[in-house]
């Protein structure tokens, strides 16, 4: 029978040489739920701005052990097998992180950021701390965190695995309405494979507040620098940009 790993990660920044401080995830199996979260030490001092988001200190991983050292990234590796579902929300992210670690996933793959882009894509924004106040999620959150003995904090991994594991339910849902009789992990998996293309205005740069098609038919040019220069664009945008400009 299979099992779900739904995981999340703090991090000491986002760039190449940062590296994880916390690693957190719920398995679901069955009717059993097991929790693992563990703070991790590391060389690579933590930036400022990470310690704004997460807050975590040097103070508070001095003397914790490695990574790999850690109950939490042994068991994962002892999960790390094709019949099992790893989800995470933004998983490039955090894949690229674990991979720093010699982790390479072998489970199925369900990324609630692009499905929840498929999904909700009339929403604003997809960000897991929007969907926790837009789908009323921090008003059930508490019950579940005492079910589970997990402290509600934002931006902490184990925290927002638990917000995770509430919005899983609605992309459920969602997903349902729209995919009537399918199994819903599956098609999850399916999505997570799935490209978005971006219809909404760009919320940022020259031309904010115009579609990607819009910007197409006026200046192809700008398009292109975009992405040969912005390295923050994710894999959708690129995707966009390139079907826009007739390149995919």
């Amino acid at each position: 029978m299979a099992k779900y790993v739904l995981l999340d990660t703090e991090t000491t920044g986002t760039g190449d040489t940062d590296r994880i401080i916390q690693l957190g995830y719920i398995v679901l199996d069955g009717k059993n739920v097991d929790v693992y979260n563990d703070m991790c030490s590391i060389d690579v001092p933590i930036g400022y701005g990470a310690m704004e988001v997460h807050g975590i200190t040097p103070e508070m991983i001095e003397g914790k052990p490695k990574c790999v050292e850690t109950l939490a990234f042994r068991t994962l590796c002892e999960l790390n097998t094709p019949e099992n579902v790893l989800i995470i929300h933004n998983a490039p992210f955090d894949l690229g992180m674990l991979s720093k670690e010699n982790f390479t996933s072998q489970m199925r793959l369900i990324d609630t950021l692009r499905c929840a882009r498929h999904l909700f894509d009339d929403e604003e924004s997809h960000r897991l701390q929007y969907f926790r106040y837009a789908l009323g999620l921090y008003k059930i959150e508490q019950s579940e965190a005492d079910a589970l003995g997990i402290v509600v904090k934002a931006h902490d991994a184990i925290g927002d695995v638990l917000v995770l594991k509430l919005f899983l339910t609605e992309l459920r849902k969602r997903l349902q309405e729209r995919f009537e009789g399918v199994n819903p992990i599956e098609k999850m998996v399916e999505l997570t494979q799935t490209p978005v293309f971006y219809t909404r205005p760009l919320k940022f740069g020259k031309y904010k507040g115009k579609t990607l098609t819009e910007i197409a038919a006026a200046d192809k040019g700008y398009l292109s620098w975009m992405l040969g220069n912005m390295e923050s664009l994710d894999e959708d945008m690129h995707y966009s940009i390139e079907k826009v400009l007739g390149n995919s």
